[in-house]
């Protein structure tokens, strides 16, 4: 057996779901002195309307621990994570991948797991991330289910686990269709049917046991059946024995996944509800003979039945339709099985299995049941790990060269990549129109109207990175507004100091110009655009100004017309940029200095609606 290593199981099912192997080998791993983190089921569907009860256990385990991780045994953790549940969409995969890689390498740091083992169930893209997440040392896959044919939507796993075979250093499976199945995609692959714990069938069977309460009243002879009642259950044949046999009394152990109306309407049938699995060897011990009685289909042809040999276990007899493992089982243990397809024969078959009950043909369905006990098969599984882990570690320590050359041929793809998209982007953005393309919603012009004054914005260093050029520009092409008798008045608007104020150089240059100094307002205290329109706003008001003719650089006036529109929408505005600004002439590509100004503007305006200006 194993020990002393840390294991991350990646399942298919919940831990608080019906007990099956998941939770068999997991649990003996912890108990040998392994470290394991179990990772509860993240699916391969979406979410029904009958999946609420465990949506809401899983919201409930997730609140009740830490980040979802909750101890349930000494070694063992489970990790009950909260995903998106949209297993074939590559956004929600990545979101998925974020949230669990992040929680389990947390976790991995502060319990110093080495995560040497990851064991997986669930053959998902999201597994595969997180295997190259975690980065284990070993692989195993445990394929107990064709997915192709599990579920509607399920088919779509079909390449993901043909990628995780390839991964995998081991593979187990449960059926001899699956082990041809694997067998395409990887050499490695073992067959495991599910095991029995005998132990817990021994004790109870050798011991002097009570009859549970609920089968007390149920007459003999008993017919019953343990596990979920789900869709591959024959109903229509169990409902024609059960009326062709009235005097059986046919028991049902587990709990309904589907309608049963049909079963439930006979006189005859009996359903217990699901039971906690310590105490499934005491309901078998009371039953006559046990049921496997699967619809044949493609699903159920990859189907072992972990229930025949806990049935076995108890040396109770079992009918069985003849699905593939079930013949295969019964051909290869005479006594033990008995198969029927048809109600007649099933019927037949029942009273053939009633008579050998008793004497040594029980004991030869115990000794049977005895060959494929979980310590059996785990401690097999064990033997295969340590000589794969081995494996794995002497091509780990005799590949280096190669896995330095590979990381080393990645790491020159990678910089070539990057490269190559630097130089798209270089030639895009410095050869290409596509940055004036980008820019153009920035830039608002309209023909200049009469209005009651002009504002012009100051441009301190502004775009051009230097203060004057673009200040000089917008001054000129207000005085021209005023001159042309478009408005009886200018605003100087801008807090900018350099040296002197900028509102007073930029009044000193108009009247230079010929604008009379009794035209000119100033306002001199603002730092940025919002300021502007902060305090302009007041100045028109306090005159009875309402509309005005708005001058700045042409690709800072969409983010000056939302502040001063945020500011007081009420407001006429004119936009009336300066028309050939000498910092943004080009003929066709840009310079990096109109890459800096056209994101400065755009990030300006995001800056300004996040904070609520616009």
């Amino acid at each position: 057996m194993i020990k002393d290593k840390d294991i991350i199981c990646i399942s298919s099912i919940d831990w608080d779901f019906i007990w099956q192997g998941h939770q068999e080998i997991m649990s003996t791993f912890a108990r040998q002195g392994n470290r394991v983190l179990f990772v509860e089921n993240t699916g391969v569907r979406a979410p029904k309307f009958q999946d609420l009860p465990r949506i809401k256990s899983r919201f409930k385990n997730w609140w009740c621990s830490t980040k979802g991780i909750r101890q349930e045994a000494p070694n063992l953790y489970v990790y009950s994570p909260l995903v998106l549940p949209f297993p074939f969409s590559r956004v929600a995969r990545r979101i998925n991948r974020w949230t669990m890689g992040r929680v389990i390498r947390s976790w991995i740091r502060s319990m110093h797991f080495s995560s040497n083992i990851l064991w997986t169930f669930l053959p998902t893209g999201l597994s595969l991330d997180l295997i190259d997440f975690i980065n284990p040392e070993l692989i195993v896959y445990y394929c107990i289910d064709s997915f192709e044919v599990s579920s509607p939507r399920a088919y779509r796993v079909k390449s993901h686990e043909e990628r995780l075979l390839k991964k995998a250093d081991l593979a187990f499976v449960t059926s001899h269709k699956l082990k041809e199945h694997c067998e395409r995609h990887n050499s490695r692959v073992t067959f495991f049917p599910f095991g029995v714990s005998l132990g817990k069938f021994e004790r109870v069977r050798g011991e002097a046991t009570v009859e549970p309460v609920d089968m007390k009243a149920i007459s003999r002879p008993r017919v019953g059946y343990v596990g979920g009642l789900h869709k591959w259950v024959d109903q229509e044949l169990l409902a024609t024995v059960a009326r062709a046999y009235p005097d059986y009394s046919f028991i049902f152990v587990g709990p309904e996944q589907t309608a049963v109306d049909s079963l439930k309407a006979l006189d005859n049938t009996h359903f217990l509800g699901p039971k906690p699995h310590d105490e499934v060897p005491v309901y078998v011990k009371y039953f006559d003979v046990a049921l496997i009685p699967y619809r044949q289909t493609t699903y159920t042809d990859n189907v072992y039945p972990t229930k025949l040999n806990e049935y076995l276990a108890m040396g109770v007899p079992v009918v069985a339709t003849p699905i593939p493992e079930t013949a295969i089982f019964g051909e290869a243990n005479p006594g033990c099985v008995y198969l029927a397809q048809n109600p007649e024969a099933f019927g037949k078959a029942l009273e053939t299995a009633l008579s050998s009950r008793g004497g040594p043909s029980d004991a030869h369905r115990r000794a049977v049941a005895a060959q494929n006990s979980w310590e059996e098969r785990i401690e097999a599984m064990s033997e295969m790990v340590d000589e794969a882990a081995a494996e794995a570690t002497m091509s780990s320590q005799a590949g280096w060269q190669k896995r330095f050359t590979t990381i080393v041929r990645r790491g020159r793809n990678r910089l070539m990549r990057v490269a190559l998209i630097l130089a798209f982007l270089w030639f895009t953005l410095f050869y290409t129109s596509t940055l004036w393309w980008a820019a153009a919603p920035l830039k608002l012009a309209q023909p200049p109207e009469k209005a009651d004054a002009i504002v012009v914005l100051g441009g301190g260093v502004g775009e051009t990175g230097s203060f004057g050029d673009s200040t000089f520009e917008r001054t000129r092409h207000g005085v021209e507004l005023f001159k042309a008798g478009y408005a009886p008045y200018i605003i100087f608007s801008t807090g900018y100091v350099y040296g002197y104020k900028e509102a007073e150089d930029m009044k000193l240059l108009a009247t230079s110009l010929g604008v009379p100094s009794k035209a000119i307002l100033l306002e001199d205290r603002s730092v940025n655009t919002y300021d502007k329109a902060r305090f302009v706003v007041p100045i028109l008001k306090a005159r009875g100004w309402e509309k005005i003719l708005l001058v700045s650089a042409p690709y800072h006036m969409l983010r000056s017309a939302l502040t001063f529109h945020g500011y007081e929408s009420e407001l006429e505005l004119v936009y009336t940029p300066v028309p050939d600004p000498t910092f943004y002439r080009h003929e066709r590509g840009a310079k990096l200095k109109h890459v800096r100004a056209i994101a400065h503007e755009y990030a300006g305006i995001l800056y300004y609606w996040f904070k609520g200006y616009l």
